[in-house]
């Protein structure tokens, strides 16, 4: 048997041949194939042959040749299908010893017609297998990567009092590389990340698995967040895959006074709404995993009530327009100055993302996004006093509209008392007030935060 050492398409077979003989001929003994390198030239005269070739009349500089010849081969049948010559029938001398005849080469020759077609089948099928058994093993793998990237995700966000924390993250692929933590700190602190591995599939969801297991280790030994991200690049340094690197934004909230510290890993720039307009959260940093000894500059800041901090990957910002537009940082920073906190924000974020894109556009990156609102700490409610009576209590939507519900239900609620006209129509005006400066203000016209209202009667 020979051996064909050809450049083919993945999967095929190229030593593929059939070992057979008719029984006068000698049987060669077992012995590994007779490799054909693709610049001998005895596969050219093979492929060009259209006829039993009888090998001790054959004159080449050939390094298969002889290896035929050494072998005992006294003819080769060159098997060719659809123009393709996909092996080499051997045979050795006669028992006889007699040369084979011009019978029994026309019978060879209507062997090797027969058998090359049978032979590429059998190719095409074991192809076909080693494919669906590739790409099962794909998907197999692909699946349990997306499942371990999912379990490190948080599986809730904490609920802290005057605070409301939204995320959202979607995988370009079935496994992408941008992850988002939320860490409970020693006294009471939190720490927020988001991070984006470059590039995506299975090895940016080992990577992102790596760093977020190194980092929440490291955030709790350590206070300050530019020295948590030095530590995390010194473990990432030494094991970071060729032209592989993390950008990270770190930051801790104390949620009792507001102050927010981080540090920046080449991350995109967070956005802070503020009373005062956007503002952008910028930290000097190199990313993670490409050079050790680095140190990250630190910064902080105070966030008042209503102020909301949108932290996001670059899968916002890169996406295009059918033009070919991209989406950019000053069109993110304008839909949040315009735009609520929250959920609320995220929704609008990703309703304008697809609007810019288009219908039925594929998505070209990770989007993950973390938002971080301080609102008014809730009050207990205000015990009544001995002699006072809870004529009502109810929560309304924070729509604008609903002021005109809540004056119907408490006037509704005051009826039995029989108020002069003036005095109910100054109490009325004053419900009125209250509930839109709640309803706009306080809750700035998102549904999702009612407002109280109690009536009280002493």
């Amino acid at each position: 048997m020979s051996k064909l050492s050809r450049r083919r398409r993945a999967g095929a077979d190229a030593a593929d041949a059939i070992a057979a003989a008719p029984a006068n001929v000698h049987a060669l003994p077992e012995q590994a194939p007779v490799e054909i390198a693709p610049n001998d030239p005895l596969l050219a005269y093979f492929q060009g042959a259209g006829e039993v070739v009888d090998v001790d009349a054959l004159e080449l500089d050939s390094p298969a040749l002889r290896e035929l010849k050494a072998a005992g081969v006294k003819l080769a049948v060159p098997l060719v299908s659809q123009g393709e010559l996909i092996g080499v029938l051997n045979l050795g001398p006669r028992l006889s010893e007699q040369d084979y005849s011009s019978v029994d080469r026309k019978l060879l020759d209507n062997l090797a017609g027969q058998a090359a077609p049978a032979l590429r089948v059998g190719q095409l099928v074991r192809e076909q297998q080693a494919e669906a058994a590739t790409r099962q093993r794909f998907e197999q793998e692909l699946e349990i990567a997306s499942l371990i990237q999912h379990n490190f995700l948080p599986k809730e966000l904490p609920d802290l009092d005057g605070w409301q924390i939204a995320a959202y993250y979607r995988p370009a692929r079935e496994v992408g590389g941008d992850f988002y933590d939320v860490i409970p700190l020693p006294d009471g602190r939190i720490g927020f990340v988001v991070g984006d591995v470059t590039d995506k599939g299975v090895p940016a969801a080992l990577v992102m698995s790596a760093t977020r297991t190194i980092l929440r280790a490291t955030a709790t030994r350590l206070v300050e967040p530019g020295e948590v991200l030095e530590q995390v690049n010194e473990h990432l340094c030494p094991d970071m895959p060729e032209k592989m690197f993390v950008t990270c934004l770190y930051g801790v909230l104390d949620p009792a006074t507001g102050l927010l510290r981080f540090a920046n890993a080449g991350h995109d720039v967070p956005y802070v709404k503020t009373a005062g307009g956007v503002v952008e959260l910028r930290a000097r940093g190199m990313p993670l995993g490409l050079l050790p000894g680095m140190a990250y500059e630190e910064k902080e800041m105070i966030l008042a009530t209503g102020d909301g901090v949108l932290l996001h990957s670059d899968g916002i910002v890169e996406a295009h327009a059918p033009d070919r537009e991209m989406y950019g940082f000053p069109r993110l920073k304008e839909t949040v100055g315009d735009g609520p906190c929250g959920q609320a924000l995220i929704d609008l974020v990703l309703a304008d993302v697809d609007a810019f894109t288009g219908p039925g556009a594929e998505q070209e990156d990770d989007i993950t996004m973390l938002t971080l609102e301080r609102v008014a700490a809730a009050l207990p409610a205000p015990a009544p006093a001995d002699d006072a009576r809870v004529l009502a209590q109810f929560e309304l939507p924070s729509e604008q509209g609903n002021e005109r519900e809540a004056i119907a239900r408490v006037e509704q609620a005051v009826a039995e008392l029989a108020l002069p006209a003036a005095r109910l129509e100054r109490l009325k005006t004053a419900v009125a007030e209250a509930t839109m400066n709640a309803i706009e203000h306080g809750n700035e016209n998102v549904a999702e935060r009612p407002v109280s209202v109690r009536v009280l009667h002493s």
